[in-house]
Order: C-alpha cells, then sequence, then structure tokens
C-alpha cells in the first residue's frame, strides 16, 4: 500500500527509516485504519512561530500556547496537543494505525511573503520526518510567488510526504484554480492527492475580531470557503485535471447538498459524483454525514478527526460504514486506483 506520492520513497522518522504504510504489517495484511486529517505541530515549526512578532504567530502561557492569527479570535493550544506521544497513544486507543498530519492552513502560512512562508514550511516538514513511524503527512507549497513552482511539490513529495495541502481560499473561484495549475498538474503527474483545508479568513483585522464567539469563523468562513472551493473544482478544476484525487475536509461545508441549487441557476442537470473527490467528516456527525453520502456515495467519504483542534467523538455510524470511512475509502483516496468506480 502506497502512500508516498505515487511512489514507494521511504519516510526518514526521527532518524530512522520507516516503512510505507502497509508493508510493516505484511502485504497480506488487513488494510489500516486511517485519521486522514490531524494537526500537530513540531518542535521546530512551533519555534518558528513563537519566534514571530506578528500574526500567524505562537505566545507561550503557563498552561499552554496562544495562537494569534490575523481576523480571528486567539486560540489556546494545550502542551499536551504538541506531545506526539501522546497523540499515538491517543492513536491506539482510537482503534487506529495510522493518522496524517496537515498543516493548518488557517494560519495563512502559504501565502505570507515568501520567505516567510518557506522557513514555516520548511519547519513543518521537518516536524513530519520527526514524528512516529504511525504518522505520514500532508505536505505544503508557498502560495504568494507571481509564479508557482511545482518543484515545491516535488519536494514534499519526496520528503515522503502523501500529497498537498491548500488553502480553500486559494482555490475560491475558477480563475484561482487556474491559477493553481502548475501545482495540480504536477500533483497529478505525480499521482498524489490534494487536500483542501480552510484558509486564512478573509478580510482586514478589526478590533471587534478578537471579540467574536471563538467558533465563529469555522461556522461562517470556513464553511462558505469549502462551498466555492468545491463549486470552483467541480466548473474549472475536473476539466483541467480530469485524474487529480481530491479531497475537501468539512464534508467540503455541505457543498454537495446544494447542487439542486446549481442544477437550477445553471439551468443543467446535476453532475454524477465524482469517484476520485473523497470528503473527511471532520467535526459532523450522523446526519450530516448520512445526507452527503446519500448525494455523493458512501465510498466517498473517509474519516478524519481534526484532532486537536476540535473533540474527536467518532460518530456512531453501521459498522461497514465505519470500515469504509476509516479504511477501503483511505486506501483509494492515497493509492491509484485504475478502476476509479464508485463501490
Amino acid at each position: 500500500m502506497n502512500l508516498t506520492g505515487g511512489k514507494q520513497a521511504v519516510r526518514k522518522v526521527g532518524g530512522r527509516a520507516a516503512a510505507p504504510v502497509g508493508q510493516a504489517r505484511g502485504e497480506d495484511a488487513p488494510t489500516p485504519a486511517i485519521d486522514v486529517h490531524q494537526h500537530l505541530l513540531g518542535e521546530a515549526l512551533i519555534e518558528a512561530l513563537a519566534r514571530r512578532t506578528e500574526a500567524p504567530m505562537l505566545v507561550r502561557r503557563r498552561d499552554g500556547w496562544t495562537f494569534r492569527v490575523a481576523a480571528e479570535p486567539d486560540s489556546v493550544l494545550t502542551f499536551d496537543a504538541t506531545d506526539a506521544e501522546l497523540r499515538r497513544a491517543d492513536l491506539g486507543e482510537d482503534g487506529f494505525d495510522r493518522a496524517l498530519v496537515a498543516l493548518s492552513t488557517a494560519l495563512g502560512i502559504e501565502t505570507l511573503p515568501a520567505e516567510d512562508s518557506r522557513a514555516l514550511i520548511e519547519a513543518h516538514h521537518q516536524g513530519i520526518e520527526a514524528l512516529p513511524p504511525e504518522f505520514g503527512g500532508w505536505g505544503a507549497v508557498p502560495l504568494a510567488a507571481a509564479e508557482l513552482d511545482p518543484a515545491d511539490v516535488d519536494t514534499a513529495l519526496d520528503r515522503g510526504c502523501v500529497g498537498i495541502s491548500l488553502p480553500a481560499a486559494a482555490l475560491i473561484d475558477p480563475f484561482a484554480v487556474e491559477r493553481l495549475h502548475p501545482l495540480l498538474a504536477r500533483l497529478e503527474q505525480r499521482d498524489a492527492p490534494l487536500f483542501v483545508h480552510p484558509g486564512p479568513v478573509g478580510g482586514l483585522p478589526t478590533p471587534e475580531a478578537a471579540h467574536l464567539p471563538h467558533w465563529w469563523p469555522a461556522l461562517t468562513d470556513y464553511v462558505a470557503q469549502m462551498q466555492a472551493a468545491w463549486f470552483a473544482f467541480l466548473h474549472a478544476g475536473r476539466r483541467a485535471h480530469p485524474r487529480l484525487r481530491v479531497l475537501f475536509a468539512m464534508l467540503a461545508g455541505g457543498a454537495p447538498l446544494h447542487l439542486e441549487r446549481y442544477a437550477a441557476r445553471r439551468g443543467v442537470p446535476a453532475p454524477d459524483p465524482d469517484p476520485l473527490v473523497f470528503y473527511d467528516t471532520s467535526s459532523y456527525g450522523p446526519r450530516m454525514i448520512g445526507a452527503v453520502a446519500e448525494q455523493v456515495g458512501a465510498a466517498q467519504l473517509v474519516y478524519g478527526s481534526d484532532r486537536p483542534v476540535v473533540d474527536p467523538r467518532r460518530p456512531q455510524l453501521d459498522p461497514d460504514l465505519r470500515l469504509a470511512l476509516v479504511a477501503t475509502n483511505p486506501r483509494r483516496l492515497l493509492n491509484p486506483d485504475p478502476k476509479g468506480a464508485l463501490a
């Protein structure tokens, strides 16, 4: 089972070599259970963010870290949330074999000036390489340059990342998707997936932003970004990248549930479900999961906890559906599937 961006690269973990996912347990072993969406700041990234004097930055407190992000209320990150060994124990207690760690694109690191962005992304990649072997990672690339460099995709994949994460705001409309063509084309060539995650909140920071309820961006800006990115890829991305596998966080903000409105306003029939587009279930429960599954097919859903951003309570699901979400479907997402068919 190959989770290394289209080739059997061996990932360095804490100075030792870690076998690609699936091999450590034997070729005939059951498909591992995977959480495709976690966040875990490594020491290098923590140190780099703590040195910054403007957002995004970390401020050390007695009981943990305070995240300062532009246009959002401050949030608290406990010291335990950055402990890789505690996270590994949580993984086992939750019944998972593997978790994939992503840079939180809501921090806005990818869109910082190039020098700052590259330094922080390098720290993120170093953090992935230092994790226990139960963890893999989504790579990141800088986006501020006038011309995007597909070599940045190669760098992340060659270091063992399973694919690349991008902020949803970078795919906010068809023109934005077109600008990303060099990166998406290289991902497609490498047969590695794209992970679309909520990005930084738009607009200028205001004094009132610090006093909004802490959940406000997650229920407003993030949902709107994810829906816009999903429709932009539907409209412009799939035609340009017919073989690219894409994972949308948080069920794409429920975007597939709006296909009736899409058909009514565009005057065309709603498209069939895309067998190469996947949806992680982070922060949603059985009702929303069931509604999206009915629209796109259960074969397109994968489990993502978004740990430690939200309390990762696993929804009570039918055992067969749970097996699909944590094992069968992630395997199709993370590995080339020549059939590409709905199960």
